[in-house]
């Protein structure tokens, strides 16, 4: 009877170094992969691993030798337990299917996002005309077909109405140009005013390099007494040598708008020194980049102006031409894909 309390005794202490070894060798762990975790798992864990085996003999001690060996053996195995599982977690976030992340390489903490090419543009644009006096006005994106075409002068046989270049919703569309916000200005201000008017608009048109079914402009409105197209000329003149640089040339090519009269286009010279700006030009040296033109009397009369007494002109650009000039930007497409390749290039601006 002696000799097997000796045998049970000893049986006991040699569980105890057991947990005692265990517990020192997993005080610290600092495991570098998943591959390491698993390691881990099955050195101590799993159905054949140390833990295990400990688990086993317990079972096989009389119940009163149990309690001093149930309490440390738990204690180990719910800790181990626990590093598993905080690990496993921790490496499953930073796992995927077909990728692994090293999650020990340094992070650069210190990533500034940046602002859009269009808005960088806009904003420019904007600063431009705020100088020269005019404030901004805004309006909404989904419009009548009075504020849209027929105070602007658009005849109802107009091709501008037609679905192949306008977006249909019921009764009402998605505005074509943002000349929508001038005739909604005009009927709420009286004259003299001086606007620019940014915003999105829409047209049922291909997509390509050079075109998107969405874009862009922002136009110019002043109306006043005696204001005559040399006015008008020398605003853009202004606004051409603060944007594109002292000394770039211009010039003004009769055109048609029915909200105008007289109408206008406004090239600028790119000239064709270069592979690019001859293809950007077509082989001529000059770039068209906005319409303009005096503000037709029906557009003032539809507005409750009175055209005997007050003139204005008008003016409009599409501020994606202009940011993919400004930024030798070859597809529209690319600004609105968010390929921060690209965006990431606009930092700082």
């Amino acid at each position: 009877m002696r000799e097997k309390t000796k045998v049970i005794f000893t049986f006991v202490i040699t569980m105890l170094e057991e947990i005692e070894k265990i517990e020192k060798e997993t005080a610290s762990h600092n495991f570098a992969d998943a591959a390491a975790l698993e390691q881990f798992r099955l050195t101590y864990l799993s159905s054949k691993g140390r833990i295990q085996v400990l688990m086993d003999a317990f079972k096989n001690l009389p119940n009163e030798e149990k309690k001093a060996i149930s309490i440390p053996l738990n204690a180990l195995k719910s800790r181990l337990e626990e590093v598993f599982r905080v690990y496993k977690k921790k490496f499953s976030t930073t796992t995927s299917s077909d990728q692994t992340y090293d999650t020990t390489l340094p992070v650069n903490t210190l990533q500034f996002g940046s602002s859009h090419p269009v808005k960088i543009v806009e904003n420019a644009l904007c600063d431009i005309f705020y100088s020269l006096g005019f404030d901004m006005a805004d309006g909404p994106e989904i419009e009548d077909d009075r504020h849209n075409f027929g105070a602007l002068n658009f005849a109802d046989d107009h091709p501008a109405r037609d679905m192949q270049d306008t977006f249909f919703i019921g009764e009402y569309i998605l505005r074509t140009h943002t000349s929508s916000v001038q005739i909604r200005e005009m009927e709420k201000r009286k004259p003299p005013i001086r606007l620019v008017m940014p915003g999105r608009v829409y047209r049922n048109e291909a997509i390509s390099t050079r075109s998107n079914c969405f874009f862009h402009q922002i136009e110019g409105l002043y109306i006043d007494k005696d204001v005559s197209f040399a006015d008008l000329k020398q605003t853009l003149y202004y606004f051409v040598q603060q944007f594109f640089g002292e000394g770039t040339q211009i010039r003004l090519r009769s055109s048609y708008f029915p909200f105008t009269e007289p109408s206008a286009e406004m090239d600028i010279w790119a000239g064709i020194e270069t592979e690019e700006n001859r293809r950007l030009t077509k082989g001529t040296g000059w770039l068209e980049v906005l319409g303009c033109g005096m503000v037709n009397p029906n557009v003032l009369r539809a507005c409750n102006i009175d055209p005997e007494v007050y003139q204005g002109y008008a003016f409009g650009m599409g501020i994606d031409r202009i940011a993919m000039l400004k930024y030798s930007i070859s597809d529209i497409r690319d600004l609105f894909h968010n390929d921060i390749r690209l965006l990431s290039q606009f930092r700082g601006l």
